[in-house]
């Protein structure tokens, strides 16, 4: 099967991606303010009118970054409406329900980061029921009554939470109880019951996720006695003893990462022996679903700094568990393979950000760049396992990259398809390259150009490219990173100079049913297919041929090819 049937036709692939994401202008934000309270682990903490400042490492540990958190929450004109309609829910019914936003939008409003995910915690009812009573103050204000959505909670699957979803004013609310969760000495099944606000925010992953805004209030609740302290400090840990946390919900692991990689922060040392503990990595390949776990490290690879979270899990030993390799492997997987392959993603990173946007860019917007630069990173960190396969219960040999997207990761089809096939071109545009950077006239290279560069999108070379070779060698290595660069950029002019950019896209001038007359044949097959790539190749050597010339070719090439034959048998 060619490149081009295998290749969605959504757009094109590139290594290159824009480095800066675009930020959504906020409006104009309206400040809550809270009354001082002492600090201490069971209290309101309302922040001073300073910023806190604190410093943090990287995935490396050893740079150090200032972390400035803001003096109080402040609300967009969205979130005022939003949070004044529950209010007037609770008093209408008085319901004497505390509303809370926990976790993350907390976080981030302290970090003077926009987020739209907004999480109300009760202390009095369930998400379901509240719904319900919103619905009801809905029908009695005469306003269109909205659905809700029920998320059931999972606990063979380490999901305990059940959540109750509801659109208001155009965005997507969710609303849990509190929760306490006790689990029985040999049960990993937790009771779980209306809990304190204390009791919830203990139970949360991270003490940076632990914050709550309380919305009667309109004050910032630090109820563990960290979350504030760690998140100026820039220090990834859990409210309770990481290894507890991390058997009661595996995932908290990948998302301990997450967090700390992005924000750039650094993991508490007790967090990373439980992390590279062997029964918290059994339990996390073992208790969470593969989806589960692809989705996590899909955010990583969709991030700003995926390369510091890739190295987190290699180093954490985990690389092995979220990777999860199939049995039976030609040839067998070596130990090293984590490190070539998060030393070839760390290498095309480098590159990237070297070279900056490429006249390949194929689309402006952001959404379709960010799936170019998800596509190519995962192609980057898988390109040492490219020629590895397994046999499946086919018989068939399959590329172990396919099985670890579709199945360790439980990614897209079409993603495994897509990188499987940028690792087919990169050995195609490997010698493509020694091609281009011959002193061969255009004309010459043009006619050299085997069938399969024609199937490939050209802007597929921006990411192939940077293979070609051992990408780990330009680590840390200015001047050969600088060469890279250099050869990158002269291939990339000389596709432009060939007229090569948009190659795959372009049409022979005769289709099928007129090759068969040319070559008076009455059935199609295999042949029509090579003519029509011949026909490319003409094109591109002659851009200003008619029809009646490419057919007279065709003619003249067929006659050769049967004079050929005849002295072939004499």
């Amino acid at each position: 099967m060619s490149l081009r049937l295998l290749l969605p036709p959504r757009g094109s692939l590139l290594l290159l991606f824009p480095l800066r994401r675009r930020q959504t202008p906020r409006p104009p934000p309206f400040r809550t303010t809270a009354t001082d309270v002492p600090h201490r682990a069971s209290s309101f903490f309302s922040i001073p009118i300073r910023a806190f400042t604190g410093v943090s490492g990287m995935a490396a540990g050893t740079h150090q970054r200032t972390v400035e958190v803001r003096e109080s929450v402040e609300l967009t004109e969205e979130e005022e409406r939003i949070f004044a309609r529950l209010l007037d829910v609770v008093r209408h019914f008085g319901l004497g329900t505390q509303l809370r936003v926990a976790g993350g939008w907390v976080r981030d409003k302290l970090l003077g980061k926009g987020s739209a995910d907004i999480d109300i915690a009760l202390d009095n009812m369930t998400g379901q029921n509240f719904c319900e009573r919103v619905n009801e103050y809905s029908k009695f204000m005469g306003e269109e009554q909205k659905g809700i959505g029920v998320i059931q909670c999972n606990p063979d699957q380490s999901k305990h939470l059940e959540t109750a979803r509801m659109l208001i004013y155009g965005i997507w609310i969710d609303f849990v109880n509190l929760r306490s969760e006790k689990y029985a000495e040999n049960s990993r099944i937790p009771t779980v019951e209306i809990g304190t606000a204390k009791e919830d925010a203990l139970r949360r992953d991270l003490t940076i996720n632990s914050l709550f805004f309380n919305i009667n209030t309109k004050s910032v609740e630090d109820l563990t006695g960290r979350g504030l302290e760690d998140l100026k400090k820039g220090l990834i840990d859990t409210p309770l003893p990481a290894k507890s946390t991390f058997l009661d919900d595996p995932l908290r692991v990948l998302r301990a990462i997450r967090f700390a990689a992005r924000f750039s922060f650094t993991l508490a040392e007790d967090l990373k022996e439980a992390a590279s503990d062997e029964k918290v990595k059994s339990e996390l390949g073992s208790k969470i679903s593969r989806e589960r776990i692809g989705h996590e490290v899909d955010l990583m690879m969709s991030d700003k700094h995926p390369v510091n979270a890739l190295r987190y899990i290699r180093d954490l030993g985990l690389f092995y568990v979220v990777f999860a390799f199939p049995e039976k492997l030609e040839p067998p997987a070596l130990d090293k393979h984590d490190w070539l392959c998060v030393s070839h993603l760390e290498a095309a990173w480098n590159l990237a950000h070297s070279i900056g946007r490429s006249v390949f860019s194929g689309g402006s917007d952001s959404k379709s760049q960010d799936e170019q630069q998800r596509l190519c990173l995962y192609s980057a960190l898988f390109t040492p396992v490219r020629n590895m396969f397994y046999m499946d219960k086919k018989s068939k040999k399959v590329p172990v990259v396919s099985y670890i997207i579709r199945d360790s990761l439980k990614l897209k089809a079409s993603d495994a398809d897509t990188i499987v096939n940028i690792h087919v071109a990169s050995e195609k545009f490997a010698e493509l390259i020694l091609l281009l950077e011959s002193n061969e006239n255009l004309e010459t290279v043009k006619e050299k150009l085997d069938d399969e560069y024609l199937e490939i999108p050209t802007d597929l070379v921006k990411h192939v490219f940077a293979e070609v070779g051992n990408a780990s060698d330009s680590l840390g290595k200015q001047d050969e990173l600088d060469k890279r660069k250099e050869r990158y950029i002269s291939v990339e002019r000389s596709i432009t100079n060939l007229d090569l950019d948009g190659v795959w896209k372009m049409k022979p001038l005769l289709d099928g049913k007129a090759i068969m007359g040319v070559m008076q044949v009455k059935s199609g097959g295999p042949l029509i297919g090579k003519w029509q790539q011949r026909l490319v190749k003409w094109q591109l050597a002659h851009p200003q041929g008619s029809m009646e010339e490419c057919m007279e070719w065709m003619k003249q090439s067929e006659q050769q090819s049967k004079r050929q034959k005849i002295e072939c048998s004499t």
